[in-house]
């Protein structure tokens, strides 16, 4: 995997292979059951005890470091400020396509995080909640843009973030359901001071026009402490999205909620022609447009094959 253009000599980042990584442990203890791994995987994505051993049990480690150099960084600045500031909460954001496994890899940071010595405060909060509502989309032509940065509320999204890192309490983030496509009403996710919060998200890293003026102008990656970025290439996470959209249709869209149970009666030639019309008219002009070109901004890239596994890790040069 080299991340540089074409004409560039100098790689902004190191890649490990798959071994190299692994090596990267060092002593950090295996603390998942392996009755966990089900729950933690999402449909079809590959999770088992060589995957956290191998990447997630080395970036475990390679965490704890840079949470331990912040908060330093933090505590020498409040004494040179002479402020007495209560210690932020370290923001990790995790990006990449539909498909590629960003929700797998969020939950299994999650538990091996919360379960450091002293246990920290770990939530995780995923963008759908932030995307608007359908309604809402349709009154704007975007419903075929869902995912698409216009897609969603970001004013609310970057006034949720400036709170958690400023150290509020209780602080709200919408909730989203999967079955029904579309943001729950007067549903709320509650974040209160968490030590660690992961924000996973397709365009997390997505940056915004600059301004002619100079002003400043806030994008979610300002509230990162940390980032990775999901990453296969094109044609696998299309198969990846039409299989997990076949187990769909024989699953979920088999309830009489689920938005897509229209689809439920399909066959699979239609179900595969309807789900890769939807891949190439939303989630491939996506990442085309809007994730992809957001990957050299993140701190770690997990690059992964056709069987999910995990091949090669880039790590952003300090």
């Amino acid at each position: 995997m080299d991340i540089r253009a074409r004409d560039q000599q100098y790689n902004p980042y190191r890649i490990f292979t798959r071994e190299q990584w692994a090596g990267l442990r060092d002593d950090t203890p295996m603390t998942l059951e392996p009755g966990e791994f089900d729950r933690l995987r999402s449909l079809h994505d590959r999770l088992d005890l060589n995957e956290v051993e191998e990447i997630y049990l080395p970036l475990s480690r390679l965490l704890s470091i840079y949470v331990d150099a912040t908060q330093r960084l933090f505590y020498a600045q409040r004494q040179f400020l002479g402020i007495r500031d209560r210690k932020m909460p370290y923001i990790i954001g995790i990006a990449g396509s539909v498909a590629g496994g960003k929700s797998t890899t969020a939950r299994v940071l999650q538990a091996l995080l919360a379960r450091w010595s002293p246990r920290p405060k770990v939530d995780l909060v995923t963008t759908d909640g932030f995307l608007y509502p359908n309604a809402v989309l349709e009154r704007l032509g975007l419903i075929q843009k869902k995912g698409f940065p216009a897609s969603y509320d970001l004013p609310l999204l970057l006034s949720f973030l400036s709170d958690i890192k400023s150290g509020r309490r209780g602080v709200r983030a919408p909730v989203y359901s999967h079955l029904s496509w579309d943001i729950v009403p007067n549903q709320w996710q509650e974040v209160d001071q968490p030590d660690i919060l992961i924000v996973e998200g397709v365009n997390v890293l997505q940056t915004g026009p600059l301004p002619r003026d100079g002003q400043a102008v806030p994008v979610v990656s300002d509230f990162f402490d940390f980032s990775v970025y999901i990453d296969a290439d094109e044609p696998v996470l299309r198969q990846w999205y039409v299989k997990r959209w076949l187990t769909l249709r024989d699953t979920a869209f088999h309830d009489p909620r689920s938005y897509f149970h229209r689809y439920a009666p399909l066959s699979d030639e239609e179900a595969i022609a309807t789900a890769t019309a939807i891949w190439e008219r939303t989630n491939l002009a996506n990442l085309e447009e809007n994730i992809l070109p957001t990957r050299p901004r993140a701190t770690l890239i997990l690059k992964k094959g056709a069987d999910h596994v995990i091949e090669t890790v880039a790590l952003r040069r300090l």
